[in-house]
């Protein structure tokens, strides 16, 4: 049987779930993943979800965005952090184009400048 991964992100000061519904609720977490299988295990219709950060700012909301959602871009963000990767800088100055994911226009120069 293997044991589950300690979480990889930890923080001096919490990470903290905010239920709304009836009350206020705080729920202090460790790790993102931990925040991530609260709001998963108490999301009920009528109560919203909050993950606040260590530094205060919420980061995500149930009623703006899914759990599953939210933790799929999280992940990739995460991923995007922790991998050196070379610069890229768009020539058609699309702020959405970066080195692993190109905008349709350097894909298109890409698939060009292979021929």
């Amino acid at each position: 049987m293997t044991r589950a991964p300690e979480p990889t992100e930890t923080t001096d000061r919490s990470i903290t779930v905010v239920l709304l519904d009836t009350d206020r609720e705080r729920r202090d977490c460790q790790s993102y993943e931990e925040a991530i299988a609260v709001v998963k295990e108490e999301l009920a219709p009528g109560t919203v979800a909050k993950i606040e950060n260590r530094d205060g700012e919420i980061v995500f909301t149930s009623s703006e965005m899914s759990i599953d959602a939210w933790e799929v871009e999280w992940r990739q963000q995460k991923r995007r952090l922790s991998v050196e990767t070379e610069d890229h800088v768009c020539p058609y100055d699309n702020v959405g184009c970066i080195f692993d994911d190109l905008c349709v226009q350097c894909k298109m120069d890409a698939v060009q400048d292979s021929f």
